[in-house]
């Protein structure tokens, strides 16, 4: 296994000009060429997924499968409340009147970093959706408010070689509070290509689903 640290994360620095999603993905194609893996499976986690998606589709002869887990890239459905905010930080950048913008995640950001995440959150990656021919397991929570569950059924509707396991009442971190039936659902997908489970999420030998929904964890008395 290998885990990566992208530019400007971790101990990774930064390009030193504004990146797009496509210098993270080739930075990954460089580093499978570099180790001459002979067999790659990619797993990206909310930008990781995003950065998967285009590795997947403009890569994809490097890899053997793709795992999409809580991941963005969809262009968001935006409401009114979305747009008042937009149309009032430009107001008060026009008559110069100091305020907070933007997420909580872009005002940690600093230089070339800000000019990073404006370019990267604003891709839509939908088209290179339909490009991706590899394996691909989406895994989700269906309380996420970062990437929503409709995302998931969108990235899954569009990449026709996909499976979508949904865990029932987890958030965007769905994969970390539910690591042992997360983990199962993975090492089975890496071995097999694909995954196979009951209704109950118990892994099983004779059933294949296109979506499997995994119950709830019941609390403890």
């Amino acid at each position: 296994m290998t885990l990566v640290d992208f530019y400007g994360f971790g101990e990774t620095p930064p390009l030193p000009y504004p990146a797009y999603v496509g210098d993270y993905a080739k930075s990954i194609a460089d580093l499978i060429r570099f180790y001459k893996m002979s067999s790659a499976y990619v797993v990206g986690h909310s930008f990781g997924g995003r950065v998967a998606i285009r590795l997947a589709s403009e890569y994809g002869y490097l890899l053997d499968g793709v795992v999409l887990v809580d991941s963005a890239g969809i262009k968001p459905r935006r409401g009114l409340k979305y747009y008042f905010k937009v149309g009032t930080h430009k107001l008060l950048t026009k008559l110069k009147i100091k305020h907070t913008a933007g997420s909580e995640d872009y005002r940690k950001l600093s230089g070339v970093m800000k000019e990073t995440f404006k370019n990267v959150v604003n891709e839509d990656q939908t088209r290179e959706l339909n490009k991706i021919t590899l394996p691909t397991l989406i895994v989700w929570g269906d309380k996420d408010k970062d990437t929503p569950i409709y995302m998931a059924k969108r990235i899954s509707r569009n990449i026709k070689n996909s499976s979508l396991v949904i865990f029932k009442g987890e958030g965007h971190f769905a994969y970390l509070y539910r690591n042992k039936a997360f983990t199962a659902i993975l090492l089975n997908f890496l071995a097999e290509g694909g995954y196979e489970m009951d209704n109950s999420g118990t892994i099983c030998d004779n059933l294949r689903r296109n979506v499997v929904k995994i119950p709830r964890l019941r609390a403890k008395k």
